[in-house]
């Protein structure tokens, strides 16, 4: 394995008690979780605009881990990994690579959601020996309609969640229904379970630097997907009004390999974690099939 470091403690038993570890990636701390069975083909989660470990759906992280090795992280400059956070995808895929080459790994499979799928979408094309299978969520190629417009809406919404003491994931994440409301609050209620060793908050140069990302990402022309041949889920809620839900269509569509699972009924952007339930049975099977 690696120079990973982490503190002597019991085998976690949930995300909510899984130890933060560190691993040298270039002189660069990177910190990350791991959780779940020592053998198999471990499944790197590549989080989403603004995310850092704490942000990951806890019932979504358990629930693969009962049968995968889950590995969560902060990329360069995000919550308490070290450096400065890159402001394109590529560079943001650059530095995944190193990551998971730095933890001995030299097959994985990725689940990318939002800006985390655009970042698994450029390592299944640069790196295809490295990754066996990909989960896409809520996330569009390059180019996709409507991806250039997320720093305006998540400006908006995050100060539309200011003035009326929300999180923003609230807005951003579910729809405007009671059905959506319910399933907001009983995710930000799961995303407070871990009470011990959080990580830090993202700084604002970072989060600039990654709306700078998604705008350039948004603004590029269509990439080639037929140059991912790997097989890829691609999951996405009916009504994601940030990455708009046709660009989870356009992937199922152009993908050589996919398998495009039922849009969510009655949700959004954060699909999984409202459709956990859902999501997980249906991740792990497509994994192991």
């Amino acid at each position: 394995m690696s120079a990973a470091r982490s503190s002597p403690a019991p085998a976690p038993t949930s995300y909510a008690n899984t130890p933060t570890r560190s691993v040298s990636v270039r002189g660069v701390e990177f910190v990350y979780r791991q959780l779940g069975p020592d053998d198999g083909v471990p499944l790197i989660l590549l989080n989403h605009l603004a995310a850092v470990l704490d942000n990951w759906d806890p019932r979504v992280v358990d629930g693969l881990a009962a049968r995968r090795r889950v590995i969560t992280y902060d990329n360069r400059g995000v919550g308490a990994s070290g450096g400065s956070t890159p402001d394109t995808i590529e560079a943001m895929a650059r530095d995944t690579v190193l990551f998971i080459k730095a933890l001995g790994y030299d097959q994985v499979d990725l689940l990318g959601l939002s800006m985390g799928g655009f970042v698994a979408q450029v390592i299944a094309v640069q790196e295809p020996r490295l990754v066996r299978k990909v989960v896409l969520a809520g996330t569009g190629p390059a180019g996709g309609p409507g991806i250039d417009k997320v720093t305006r809406l998540t400006i908006k919404d995050t100060l539309r969640a200011v003035l009326t003491r929300k999180d923003p994931k609230q807005y951003l994440f579910f729809p405007d229904t009671a059905v959506g409301r319910r399933a907001a609050h009983a995710f930000l209620d799961r995303l407070k379970e871990r009470t011990d060793g959080r990580d830090k908050a993202i700084s604002i140069s970072s989060f600039r630097a990654q709306l700078k990302a998604i705008h350039r990402w948004g603004l590029q022309a269509p990439a080639d997907l037929s140059r991912i041949r790997q097989p890829v889920l691609v999951v996405n809620g009916e009504s994601d009004r940030m990455v708009p839900s046709e660009n989870t269509l356009d992937l199922a569509a152009r993908l050589p390999r996919s398998e495009l699972e039922p849009l969510y009924p009655g949700a959004g952007h954060g699909g999984i974690f409202q459709y956990h339930d859902t999501f997980v049975p249906r991740a792990l099977a497509f994994l192991a099939a």
